[in-house]
């Protein structure tokens, strides 16, 4: 044979086969195709899903967004504040030199129907006054400019006692540089009276370059808390959403795997149709949040709402978002078909040949127990470090997740017996117990971070909520004004007593008495205080037994030598003390029959000792640097008391502070930690209760067909309908014992963390409550869809 011939019969050369990069891309590229072009079953389950990321992706940019937003506000907080007085590291009581730009003013801030309406009533010095941002000029005298959430709060029918309190003339609105929120409620008015003698406290400008206070490390560990227990649900629904439609997906998958495609390709493919619908589920995420922020500015949750230009997410968690969701699609996808074999005829799950596995997944929370024991110690003084924190509570709560499946699907099968639609619920649990427990998951997660953030704010109660010492029994409320003449000492206290609603006012003049005399710089001038009231009035500030107007008293405080000493160095009877710090005090002699009494604390907790005198013995008006100090008691019953003793003290001096007497005050960080939370956990129920209706929907449409075919053998809608309440129901029951018993577990690591005690080891019952109604009110909204599955036109096919 010849070489040409050789040439000619040479079997032709094999083509290069397809790299392993170019295979996977080729079977995910198909898997998308397959969820973009598979019919009208394809685009319900790739909506379905699409939705369900959507919906989480949206929380997580707008979890995203919470730096942005807390910066603007402080950044907007910070521009209308009063400005540092140069070359001073403190301003509060520190009046600036008065110029043409100057400006005095008073805080008019109230409450209105447990609402703050913040104001301010203004002066100018000059004719180029400092203005707040947000107005562009000066109010005139008995008018103002409003916030928009006021105006309309004004404007709105039944707000009569509110517009009474605020008698000036609306001439502006403040726009949105002078305001924290656009739920905020603030004004600012002009005055022609205002001056310093009747509480102006003059000031150059705006803008205060403070830095705020650092947080506590105890509240820092509640930060770190609230953003876990608040994102992990949102995780754990994500992961959730691209399983949904896994039965009908499998199915199809058998049909490839008949027409010649391996495991592993039908794995890659079953990943790109969750990839597609992620990616769709990122589209729809940011249409959602997009759309949301327009309307945010009218929604008000916990007293707070947002601007929409505030909610701008962080580009690098954007990115983050980005990337994280749809590798969390491939990555949950690969895990989940490692649990299906699917083969040319059909589908088997390896679940139900040898069930679910306790071994690994209950060292997951142990784990997350072990990080928080070892690492997660909090010093009172120590920076606090968030990384061990977060890992072991986000290894606990995910752990809980894993924990559900096995223990639904362990329980399950062990149930037998009873009614129809118990029996019908069961053996579908026992049939396929993952999608239930998948649904449920969310709503574990979720109520064990709250049982455990319940019993972190339970133990931190006593360090940010401090006893006041006050008796509301013996008064309500408490007014300060320094706006002290001749006749406004006792009218302020009788216009009080007038005013409806009010049974007792225990009304004073307060005022400091020093002993006479020249002092070196470094000696401490003998000082005490000087109370002129009625008999009724004294008689709640000491034990004074008989009196009559004229009277005079030396208090004394009970059980104190050191006190009662000094009180004495200058109230001695029969001599001349001096009133008021000014270059022209006031002389007065103490009568030499002045009685010696024990003093009392007053409502508000504050011991009185001193000098007491009776209206008859000195003439109040006449004070100089007094106070007027009211102490209200009302009726109750008397609807609107409150906002009535408001506006007598408005009426009164509208600069007076006007405060509700409490026995307890709460710290601020504390407080505003506790109203983020409070705001986030009801963002993350409404999106726990959307994803499990998207969820319950997506069942039903899985056994649309198996509904039909009971109907039409003669199953009552209402046995079915209890089926499937009975079949949400036994997981959540589940799921809530898990939360309840990790939530305690979790709750406890973390108070021994911070050295406390745990203050009450029932509080899970609301949480476990609002989890339960959740669950029914799901079951509710998902009946009509049921109902119109439930017809003979479910068995007609193509």
């Amino acid at each position: 044979m010849t070489l040409l011939e050789e040439k000619r019969t040479a079997a032709p050369p094999r083509p290069a086969s397809p790299s392993r990069g170019s295979v996977t891309l080729r079977d995910l590229g198909l898997g998308i195709r397959f969820a973009a072009a598979g019919g009208r079953e394809g685009w319900i389950r790739t909506l379905l899903t699409a939705v369900g990321v959507g919906l989480g992706v949206a929380l997580l940019l707008l979890a995203s967004s919470v730096p942005h937003l807390l910066d603007e506000r402080n950044a907007r907080e910070q521009a209308r504040s009063e400005a540092r007085i140069s070359g001073s590291s403190e301003f509060s009581d520190a009046n600036a030199p008065k110029s043409d730009s100057s400006v005095l003013r008073v805080n008019t801030t109230t409450e209105y129907h447990d609402r703050t309406v913040a104001g301010y009533l203004m002066r100018p010095d000059g004719s180029k006054p400092a203005l707040p941002p947000g107005i562009d000029r000066m109010p005139a005298p008995d008018t103002m400019v409003v916030s928009p959430a006021l105006r309309e709060l004004l404007d709105a029918p039944g707000n009569e006692l509110l517009r009474e309190r605020l008698p000036y003339e609306i001439t502006g609105t403040i726009g949105d540089a002078g305001l924290r929120s656009p739920g905020e409620l603030l004004y600012y008015a002009g005055s022609d009276t205002l001056t310093p003698a009747n509480g102006g406290h003059r000031i150059a400008g705006y803008g205060d370059d403070r830095q705020g206070e650092p947080l506590p490390p105890l509240l820092i560990v509640l930060v770190i808390m609230v953003c876990v227990v608040l994102l992990a649900p949102v995780a754990i629904f994500i992961a959730t959403a691209v399983r949904f439609g896994g039965d009908r997906r499998d199915r199809r998958l058998a049909a490839l795997r008949l027409v010649g495609a391996d495991i592993r390709t039908t794995r890659r493919i079953a990943a790109g149709e969750a990839l597609f619908g992620a990616l769709l589920g990122l589209l729809f995420g940011l249409a959602f949040f997009l759309v949301g922020r327009q309307f945010v500015g009218a929604v008000e949750i916990w007293d707070v709402s947002a601007f929409p230009a505030d909610l701008a997410p962080d580009l690098r968690l954007a990115l983050l978002i980005s990337v994280a969701v749809p590798l969390t699609a491939v990555l949950v996808t690969l895990v989940a078909m490692r649990s299906v074999v699917i083969e040319p005829l059909g589908v088997v799950r390896r679940g139900r040949e040898r069930g679910r596995r306790l071994w690994w997944r209950l060292p997951v929370p142990l784990a997350g127990l072990v990080v928080l024991a070892l690492w997660g110690r909090v010093e009172e003084y120590a920076p606090v470090n968030p990384f061990p924190i977060t890992a072991g509570a986000v290894l606990v709560l995910f752990g809980l997740a894993l924990l559900l499946p096995w223990l639904v699907e362990a329980s399950v099968h062990r149930l037998r017996g009873g009614p129809v639609p118990w029996q019908l619920a069961t053996r579908r649990l026992q049939l396929s117990s993952g999608a239930a427990s998948r649904a449920v998951s969310g709503v574990t997660v979720a109520v064990a971070g709250a049982i455990a953030l319940q019993m972190l704010f339970a133990s931190m109660n006593a360090d940010f909520n401090r006893m006041t010492g006050a008796d509301p029994t013996r008064a309500q409320f408490a007014g300060y004004s320094e706006n002290v003449t001749a006749e406004g000492a006792t009218s302020a206290i009788e216009q009080f007593r007038a005013t409806k609603g009010v049974d007792v006012v225990i009304g004073s003049v307060e005022a400091f008495a020093t002993k006479p005399g020249d002092y070196a710089e470094d000696d401490i001038q003998p000082t005490t205080s000087l109370t002129v009231g009625t008999c009724e009035t004294l008689r709640e500030l000491a034990r004074i037994g008989a009196c009559e107007d004229g009277d005079t008293f030396v208090v004394h405080p009970k059980g104190d030598k050191d006190m009662t000493a000094w009180i004495d160095e200058t109230a001695r009877k029969g001599e001349v003390v001096e009133i008021g710090s000014g270059k022209n005090p006031m002389r007065w002699t103490l009568p030499a029959d002045s009685r010696t009494v024990t003093g009392r604390t007053d409502p508000m907790g504050d011991p009185h000792w001193g000098i007491m005198a009776t209206t008859g013995a000195v003439d109040a008006g006449k004070l100089p640097d007094a106070t007027i100090i009211t102490q209200i008691r009302v009726d109750r019953s008397v609807p609107d008391v409150a906002e009535y003793v408001r506006n007598t003290a408005a009426r009164i001096d509208p600069g007076m502070r006007f405060v509700t007497i409490e026995s307890v005050e709460r710290n601020r960080q504390y407080a505003s930690i506790q109203t983020g939370l409070q705001v986030g956990a009801s963002a993350v129920l409404l999106l726990i209760a959307l994803s499990m209706l998207v969820s319950q929907l997506e069942q039903l449409r899985e056994r649309k067909r198996l509904l039909s075919v009971l109907v039409a053998f003669g199953t009552r809608r209402s046995t079915l309908g209890w089926s499937v309440l009975w079949q949400t129901a036994v997981p959540v029951v589940l799921g809530l014992v898990v939360a309840v018993a990790g939530g305690l577990g979790l709750g406890a690591m973390l108070v021994h963390l911070i050295e406390k005690e745990v203050s009450d080891w029932w509080l899970f019952w609301p949480m476990a409550g609002v989890g339960g109604a959740l669950i029914l009110l799901v079951t509710l909204l998902s009946l009509p869809p049921l109902w119109r599955m439930m017809r003979p036109d479910g068995l007609r096919t193509e």
